[in-house]
């Protein structure tokens, strides 16, 4: 097996960061989460899931990585989405359906997505790590990410 000689964890990194910065802005089920990442895409923490897998995979430099993230994707992500809006929708009614009209589901629109002007939230380190958990995250992906240096380098 080939293992890749140059850095490929900056798409994995990216990911990571993506969902602490998501992370930081919502407080599940209590507050729809229109501010932040969440202001260009519905689904921040899925995105930066996507973004975690690729990193990894073109890290592993194995060829099968690519097939099988897509096949994940393709049968995880669209009942989880189709299962999490009809869940805010069900909480957060008419707010949710401006919002979810506007805000794509994955990909993020950049530069197009109107300010929500609801929430005001700003992101919170505690809220990211504490309430929503994602030091559990980000402590296992340094623990990948450490695994992959050392046996690409190592």
């Amino acid at each position: 097996a080939v293992v890749a000689r140059e850095p490929r964890g900056p798409v994995a990194l990216a990911g990571e960061a993506f969902r602490l910065y998501a992370s930081g802005f919502v407080v599940k089920n209590q507050e729809l989460a229109t501010d932040g990442p969440y202001r260009f895409v519905r689904h921040p923490l899925y995105t930066g899931n996507i973004l975690l897998v690729v990193g990894f995979g073109l890290a592993a430099s194995r060829w099968w990585n690519l097939p099988l993230s897509l096949f994940f994707f393709w049968f995880y992500y669209p009942p989880a989405i189709e299962y999490e809006d009809r869940k805010l929708h069900r909480i957060f009614g008419a707010a949710w359906e401006q919002w979810s009209r506007r805000t794509p589901a994955l990909m993020p629109r950049f530069g197009g997505a109107p300010p929500t002007g609801a929430g005001g939230r700003t992101w919170s380190l505690n809220v990211s790590t504490m309430r929503n958990g994602e030091l559990v995250f980000v402590i296992y992906c340094a623990a990948a990410a450490a695994w992959l240096a050392w046996k690409t380098w190592g």
